[in-house]
């Protein structure tokens, strides 16, 4: 195979289990990726948004941040949805901007779905501390929960997609109960018959006074701290554009998929932090997560105010499984794009090691070795390393916003500049490019004020800089290295290709109808 062709196969498949990777990740990776983060929001990120924001504060968060991420996805959208080529928005950078870039992109996507498996094994353990709240255990738990994701990983996309299908389904099934149950919670329908209404809101208020700062400028650092509890569980809506377009007939499925994104942000992610603000107060003291419990869950604190006895109990549960199948599918996504950048000789050679069923172990167990930091939690306590690394996760999430939005912003020159009308796109995004330069200038304005809280008199923290500033100072230090390995200027608009595998992609979407039918029905 040639070089080239094995990278194609590497992005698209992600370089492992070949014979039937691809059609898995473009349904369940990409819903799976996204709904976990959903279910996570309702875990771990709202406790600590609705203590710093207030619940209009904490609103108005995931408003803004939901925003961002919408102009993102029409963005990749209409990239994708033109050039459904593999490595997604990895190789159009490389196309529209230059291959350093690309280079970067890649690493820092590598590095946000390694960083963030620790973070899901902390989170395990933090839900495990609802049952046993000996921390000293959280070794062995944080042991237990690795042990299997890597057992699930090394079985191959096989397995994988099987447990990934089942974890899907408990995740979207206690979505939707959450959601419904709080609502008749607010509603007085639990057993204590106690109406909440719009009572928090009132007392303590819609806003908190940020670290005790009064007035309006307390208010607003309320709700921007929110931005990166928030960006958190945004972080892996991209996978669905990528995924739909790595799928049959994407320049048909693209469209669905990014209006499946609309409703998702508005119905789980706005309409859940709304639910969420009206069945807990800002002030309630089990929303500290550095207690280290999983009792810190806005849905299990209400349930238990209501008087609803087992119930959280089962919901826990339910969010382990969703850590688990997050940790799983972290380790799988970061070992396949080790290997992608191994192909592209853009990682060690070494990494292309593979068993006879192409599954790439080396990769594997290198990314499954940075899960060892969880193990921090034990002596840190687990929902401390939790914040650490889903800080380092939101920046690197980010930065991969900033890339697909830069990237499109060249994209959509190189359009102008060669003469394409935008009309005659498969997919057309709205507000642009004016959308694309809102998400670009946003994104960076989230990274280099996201660490503000430890700037404020008496509030520095060096873990807190560190893994909050860490990945937004390696993106630049990777980017100038590369160019200065590549030297290869950026592309010029007049020069971009929009031609190369178009045909390819044309003629397997116009491919005759009986052809179709036995490929596709």
């Amino acid at each position: 195979m040639a070089s080239s062709e094995k990278v194609d196969k590497a992005y698209s498949n992600n370089g492992s289990d070949a014979e039937s990777n691809n059609a898995f990740h473009s349904g369940e990776t990409g819903q799976g990726s996204s709904s976990r983060r959903v279910l996570f929001l309702y875990i771990d990120r709202t406790a600590n948004a609705l203590r710093h924001g207030g619940p209009v504060g904490m609103l108005l968060g995931y408003i803004t941040v939901g925003t961002v991420c919408w102009a993102t996805m029409i963005s990749l959208g209409e990239m994708v949805a033109y050039l459904p080529i593999s490595g997604g928005h990895i190789k159009l950078a490389e196309r529209f901007v230059n291959p350093a870039f690309s280079f970067t992109m890649g690493w820092n996507y590598w590095y946000n779905w390694t960083i963030i498996l620790p973070a899901e094994l902390s989170a395990a353990a933090v839900l495990i501390n609802y049952w046993d709240q000996n921390t000293q255990l959280n070794y062995a738990w944080i042991t237990i929960c690795l042990l299997v994701v890597i057992a699930i990983n090394l079985c191959g996309a096989g397995v994988y997609g099987e447990a990934e299908f089942i974890f899907a389904s408990i995740k979207v099934l206690t979505i939707t109960g959450l959601i419904i149950l709080g609502i008749i919670i607010d509603l007085g329908g639990g057993p204590n018959h106690d109406r909440l209404g719009f009572r928090y809101w009132k007392n303590p208020g819609p806003f908190v006074q940020y670290d005790g700062i009064p007035g309006s400028t307390g208010q607003f650092l309320g709700w921007w701290a929110v931005i990166t509890q928030a960006a958190f569980s945004f972080i892996g809506t991209e996978i669905v554009a990528i995924a739909a377009g790595e799928a049959k007939n994407p320049r048909r499925n693209l469209p669905k998929a990014i209006k499946r994104v609309y409703v998702r942000i508005l119905l789980f992610y706005i309409g859940g932090t709304f639910v969420i603000g009206l069945l807990v107060p800002s002030n309630d003291p089990q929303l500290d997560l550095g207690t280290g419990t999983a009792a810190s869950s806005p849905f299990v604190i209400a349930i238990q105010n209501a008087g609803i006895s087992g119930l959280p109990s089962l919901i826990n549960a339910c969010l382990l499984t969703s850590a688990w199948s997050a940790a799983s599918s972290d380790l799988y996504t970061s070992s396949r794009a080790l290997y992608g950048l191994a192909l592209s000789r853009n990682a060690p050679q070494f990494l292309l090691r593979t068993t006879k069923r192409g599954l790439p172990y080396i990769c594997l167990l290198l990314s499954a070795s940075f899960s060892l930091l969880a193990f921090m939690g034990v002596s840190s306590g687990a929902g401390t390393v939790f914040n650490w690394f889903s800080n380092m996760t939101s920046i690197a999430g980010l930065l991969t916003w900033f890339g697909i939005n830069l990237t499109y912003i060249r994209f959509h020159k190189g359009l102008k500049a060669q003469g394409f009308e935008r009309s005659k796109l498969p997919y057309i995004g709205p507000l642009q490019p004016y959308a694309s330069w809102y998400a670009l200038f946003m994104t960076m304005l989230f990274c280099v004020f996201s660490g503000f809280d430890v700037f404020l008199k008496g509030e520095w923290d060096t873990a807190t800089f560190v893994t909050t500033y860490l990945p937004l100072a390696t993106f630049p230090i990777l980017y100038i290295g590369a160019k200065m390995y590549y030297r290869q200027p950026i592309v010029k608009p007049q020069d971009m290709d929009f031609i190369s595998n178009i045909a390819e992609i044309e003629a397997e979407e116009y491919v005759p109808f009986g052809n179709r039918c036995s490929r596709q029905y």
